[in-house]
């Protein structure tokens, strides 16, 4: 069976790496680019759309998305009301808009991903954490990417903290009297522990999770070095959706 991939963000770094990905794979083909502020009809031999309207009929099979939150959101769901199983690795969803998108695929019966994170070694630095946490409560996350990114924290780091949330014994971390005296030192509140986002050229995606207890300290950390490093997932996501029938949120739920 040969998949029919939309990607959605060609042009971006994410993007255009996994155009690069699906030429690669003999059982994926490139049927169209999407892209409303495109001005060139085609991209290297492929159609490019500009509307929904033009592109709701092209016979595809999986909607890839590498844009911006601002645009992620709107995009899943035309995908998944027009018969193409998205796999979507935008951040920047509100989990109310990711429980809207679930209830859409199950009544399309359709299959879906939305992944914080791509990478293989991200995904079980994830889970790694949510075991740790229910013997170290006490954890900070320090997520650091690239200064282009334009979402804070990382939809990794949140995914991570959900996790943390749900293993660990709530409590809320440091001296009862804190003060900051630079307002945001601290980094975003979460369920009591912290987040610390950091923004630097050089940077791809590194995440670590800190977790401290009496004498001792563990930390689990993840670096891609690459882009390349999130392709395997992004793969695996495009042969596992067009077999579902409902959207997943995480990788995890697909290995």
């Amino acid at each position: 069976m040969t998949i029919r991939v939309i990607v959605a963000g060609y042009k971006g770094r994410m993007g255009s790496t996994v155009v690069d990905m699906v030429k690669s794979d003999s059982e994926l083909v490139l049927a169209g680019f999407f892209d409303p502020f495109a001005t060139e009809s085609d991209w290297d031999g492929v159609p490019v759309y500009t509307s929904y309207e033009s592109i709701k009929t092209l016979a595809a099979d999986v909607w890839v998305d590498f844009t911006v939150p601002s645009a992620a959101y709107t995009n899943t769901r035309f995908a998944l009301e027009n018969g193409f199983a998205p796999v979507v690795g935008t951040t920047g969803f509100s989990p109310e808009q990711i429980q809207e998108l679930e209830d859409l695929s199950r009544e399309k019966e359709l299959g879906g991903l939305i992944a914080p994170n791509f990478a293989i070694g991200a995904v079980l630095m994830m889970q790694f954490a949510a075991q740790a946490a229910k013997y170290f409560p006490d954890v900070e996350i320090i997520e650091l990417h690239h200064d282009n990114k334009k979402d804070a924290p990382s939809g990794t780091s949140l995914k991570t903290a959900e996790l943390i949330r749900d293993n660990r014994v709530s409590k809320r971390q440091g001296a009862v009297d804190e003060e900051e005296t630079i307002a945001g030192a601290r980094g975003a509140d979460y369920d009591g522990f912290r987040i610390h986002s950091v923004r630097l050229p050089g940077l791809i995606a590194h995440q670590e999770v800190l977790f401290g207890g009496q004498g001792e300290g563990l930390t689990i950390r993840h670096d891609s070095y690459d882009r390349a490093s999130f392709m395997g997932g992004v793969n695996l996501g495009i042969k596992a959706v067009v077999k579902g029938q409902e959207l997943v949120y995480g990788l995890e739920k697909l290995l």
